[in-house]
């Protein structure tokens, strides 16, 4: 298990992506999901100060979600 652990840090690094830059995103893209009335499928930082959010929208009169992805700095 701690091997698993150790190698996802490591993967993440590699990428250029911290574990807080991805807790920051997270966290941007819950208050980009409220402020569109919409709730927040995933969030990820791309680099350069980014993150890229994944919204689902509600459809309307019982249609379907509809997917909005955008990129957003941190």
């Amino acid at each position: 298990m701690f091997r698993l652990i150790i190698t996802g840090l490591v993967a993440w690094s590699v990428a250029g992506v911290t574990p807080a830059a991805a807790d920051n995103c997270y966290a941007v893209g819950q208050q980009v999901a409220a402020q569109n009335g919409a709730q927040l499928a995933s969030a990820e930082s791309v680099g350069g100060g980014k993150c890229k959010v994944v919204l689902l929208v509600p459809g309307s009169n019982g249609q379907r979600p509809k997917r909005k992805e955008i990129v957003v700095n941190e």
